[in-house]
């Protein structure tokens, strides 16, 4: 995958239109503020050009450079906005397959649960972890190079995580969409 700001090509004016299907119902905040559409449009817009600046911001929702930083800063300041980041190709790095694996640990006690929890974020090979309802406790997102790469990985890392009594894996055949791009 590349960059939001290469896949998205020049910034467009039709971010109103786009944040309407987030909607006037967005979540609140963690301040407790709700969102109102001017808000939604700066994130919806943020969320496809995380480089652009407070003026594209502003041009994008009708807003001046000043407001929208002001705005922009508001967002950062309640948690909407949790941070900034490049999204990278994978497989310019040589990583080429994606790996679902569904994971059953020994019991869901809270201790179970959080050790696991910790054991996943200082995992470098863990792209993403989701706590699931139904059959399976977790489900993990990894990206590896080739089989291989995902067996050694398996035996030394993912097998041997806290409370882990049974690992499912499936292979993607290709990538059709990641994120919202």
């Amino acid at each position: 995958m590349r960059t939001k700001r290469d896949l998205n090509g020049p910034i467009t004016q039709d971010s109103r239109a786009e944040a309407a299907e987030i909607g006037p119902e967005m979540a609140a905040t963690k301040a407790g503020n709700r969102i109102d559409e001017l808000d939604a449009a700066i994130l919806h817009y943020l969320e496809r050009h995380g480089r652009a600046t407070n003026y594209e911001v502003g041009e994008a929702v009708g807003l001046s450079a000043s407001a929208a930083s002001r705005r922009i800063q508001a967002l950062e300041a309640s948690g909407a906005i949790r941070g900034y980041r490049a999204e990278i190709d994978d497989r310019l790095l040589g990583k080429r397959m994606t790996v679902f694996i569904r994971v059953t640990l020994e019991r869901q006690s809270a201790a179970v649960l959080s050790a696991f929890e910790a054991a996943v974020r200082q995992s470098k090979n863990i792209a993403s972890c989701h706590l699931m309802d139904g059959h399976y406790d977790y489900t993990l997102v990894v990206r590896v190079a080739d089989i291989d790469d995902y067996s050694r990985l398996h035996q030394r890392e993912f097998s041997r995580l806290p409370g882990v009594t049974r690992l499912e894996t499936s292979f993607a055949l290709r990538d059709v969409m990641e994120g919202r791009n």
